[in-house]
């Protein structure tokens, strides 16, 4: 089995470098810098440099390729972007006759469309994915466990002791580790019954913001408290490293979030029937927060 990966030098994908190599898969990780190359190697993958945009560079590097793991870039200027750089994809694998396509969504789709470009564009891409005639498997993971490692977070961790986050403490979340996506994007590729199947997944705890600082103080091994981040404070922290537009519309999401009532779902109550089918070993919040202390420390 041939897998190319995109998006493995980031940490949503990277796993899926080593997932694939326990099955005995050959890994092909499509970057668009050079200086991604050593890190991927060493993970085990063939490094291809490669950009999105390039349609006829997706066309020559999808040539005999089994399956493709695949998502969009989150800092993109410009996020409608995403949908050409999906479409060149999604166009080359069609023409190459890949078998499989698995595309890691970044986060549970909306129903519809609500105004972020971001969170837009995917639901086109969606639709051109299901229109494609290819085989596919869309995974909609949650809120990544890795997001606490971000310069919103983690700096509050080590000087204030503080978990840093823009959800309202009251919103429960069903945290999930990057590798776990990984391994469910993995099983998706080898599982041959399913075709054209979507999966939301989550973490198997449904945690509320007080109950996340305890579980991750537990881990950690020091006791840290739930700070509810304010969404401009947030998005100033990430303005650098997502540019003002990006900045901008997960700022607008995250107040949504501080001044609504309800909010919406980010947890699975029915990931056993989604193990059944793509079994994979969970990891538990406290679990994840021991494993990374010393980032936190």
């Amino acid at each position: 089995m041939k897998i190319l990966v995109f998006g493995a030098s980031g940490s949503q994908q990277f796993n899926v470098i080593s997932e694939g190599i326990k099955k005995g898969a050959e890994v092909f990780a499509a970057t668009s810098s050079a200086a991604s190359f050593e890190k991927l190697s060493q993970a085990g993958a063939k490094p291809i440099l490669a950009n999105m945009s390039d349609a006829n560079k997706m066309l020559e590097i999808t040539k005999s390729i089994d399956a493709i793991a695949f998502m969009i870039p989150v800092s993109l200027p410009n996020p409608f972007d995403g949908l050409e750089y999906a479409k060149n994809v999604i166009d080359a694998a069609k023409i190459n006759s890949v078998k499989k396509i698995v595309w890691n969504t970044s986060g549970w789709l909306a129903p519809q469309k609500i105004g972020i470009p971001g969170e837009d564009v995917k639901l086109d891409i969606k639709e051109y994915l299901k229109n494609s005639g290819l085989e596919y498997v869309i995974i909609e993971p949650t809120i990544y466990m890795e997001n606490m490692m971000g310069p919103f977070c983690a700096p509050f961790v080590k000087n204030e002791m503080k978990l840093a986050y823009p959800t309202p403490e009251i919103m429960p979340i069903g945290w999930i580790a990057s590798r776990d996506v990984s391994a469910f994007v993995v099983e998706a590729v080898y599982n041959d019954k399913l075709k054209a199947d979507t999966f939301q997944i989550s973490g198997l705890e449904n945690l509320k913001g007080n109950d996340l600082a305890e579980q991750f103080s537990k881990g950690l091994g020091k006791n840290v408290v739930y700070y509810t981040q304010p969404a401009k404070e947030f998005g100033d922290i990430l303005k650098p490293f997502v540019g003002e537009a990006g900045a901008a519309g997960v700022t607008s999401y995250y107040e949504s979030l501080q001044n609504a009532t309800e909010f919406p779902p980010k947890f699975n109550p029915k990931m056993n029937e989604i193990l059944e089918k793509l079994p994979v070993q969970m990891t538990p919040l406290v679990q994840w927060a021991n494993e990374n202390k010393a980032y936190f420390s």
